[in-house]
């Protein structure tokens, strides 16, 4: 895989030509650190090898804390990663056992400790709720635990039960899930806890610290939304490398075969990764930015985001989330309320096209 992986950023580089420079680079999909301090060493001279990096460039990767020993620290530090992003999911053991993840507290602890030595001090953790046995007491104390590490930045997410999608899903006892009603409650008890350590809440699902450059963004009205979460990149170009990776351009989104034997294979015929695409107008781009606002801001001018579009369907979808108080409609203003925010995915949906066709496949909005 991993020769795969360089053999598809010497393609992809001279498609491009020149020596692109890179603003922001991440490591993401499942485990990233699977490569091992040699692979991830190979991939890096590789990218450099055909890109530049940016002043002020980020580096950041995600990491399994079970996985983070000091030999790999080392090899991320000699990489120059800059920010690390640890999937804790839960500490309560008997949910831990429930999800076929045990990883003890002492383990996130030290695998912190190794980052912090190694000069890697920007840290994310991704937390979740909606997992089986977990309750709202439980969820706090999560929370307590957390916020005595001190990341710079959490982000919680509602797991989503696909076992049709997921085969490892299948192992888990869907009679130990919450109800929907307890998920919410979950929500709510995981936000009350974060905030009250002092944490801001941005957009949906993240919370950072006051100091940090994504609240920084919420308060300027610069915060923006992709396939990797929240962020103050200002760059509308993504380009996605390896299995199933997804890449953004000025006409639209390409995503890469997610087979890795069938990627690998692709690669080393010497064609492109590419699966299937989809190409946007300006009236998707519309849609795309009033979604954005609407997640980032939970507020949108319509005329400014989509001038002359015509969404009197869409207003007419919303009106019985106005009745409800969810949101406020001034004019050409959409604002989301206190209460709304819970749900801004179901609002933001409204102005989805594609979406409302193929709604049963995605996974509950809370």
């Amino acid at each position: 895989y991993r020769r795969a992986l360089e053999a598809e950023i010497d393609l992809v580089a001279g498609f491009i030509g020149g020596k692109p420079g890179i603003a922001r680079l991440h490591w993401g999909g499942g485990t990233p650190s699977i490569l091992g301090p040699r692979g991830l060493r190979s991939v890096i001279t590789a990218i450099r090898r055909r890109f530049s990096f940016d002043v002020g460039f980020e580096h950041a990767i995600e990491l399994d804390p079970r996985h983070v020993t000091p030999a790999l620290v080392k090899a991320l530090s000699e990489i120059g990663i800059t920010r690390a992003s640890l999937g804790v999911q839960d500490v309560n053991p008997l949910v831990q056992a429930a999800i076929g993840r045990l990883q003890p507290l002492v383990v996130i602890e030290v695998a912190i400790e190794h980052l912090r030595s190694a000069g890697i001090t920007s840290l994310n953790f991704d937390l979740m709720y909606g997992l089986p046995l977990q309750t709202v007491e439980s969820v706090r104390k999560t929370c307590n635990l957390v916020a005595a590490m001190a990341p710079d930045r959490i982000s919680c997410f509602g797991y989503a039960h696909l076992p049709r999608l997921k085969a490892n899903q299948r192992r888990i006892d869907e009679a130990k899930l919450p109800s929907q009603d307890q998920r919410i409650d979950q929500a709510e008890a995981i936000a009350e806890a974060l905030v009250r350590h002092g944490y801001r809440r941005i957009g949906i699902d993240h919370f950072v610290k006051p100091g940090d450059a994504l609240a920084r963004a919420a308060v300027s009205g610069t915060l923006h939304r992709n396939f990797q979460g929240y962020t103050d990149d200002t760059s509308r170009v993504l380009l996605g490398l390896g299995a199933s990776s997804i890449s953004t351009f000025a006409g639209g989104f390409i995503q890469n075969v997610g087979d890795v034997p069938r990627y690998v294979s692709t690669i080393e015929a010497g064609s492109l990764a590419s699966a299937r695409g989809c190409g946007v107008g300006e009236g998707d781009r519309q849609r795309g930015r009033i979604i954005e606002r609407l997640m980032c801001d939970f507020a949108v001018d319509l005329d400014t985001v989509a001038p002359g579009a015509d969404l009197h369907d869409e207003m007419a979808m919303l009106a019985p989330m106005q009745w409800d108080g969810l949101i406020e409609i001034k004019g050409a203003r959409l604002t989301v309320t206190e209460a709304g925010r819970p749900v801004v995915r179901v609002i933001a949906a409204a102005f989805d096209t594609y979406r409302r066709a193929r709604a049963a496949q995605f996974s509950k909005a809370i």
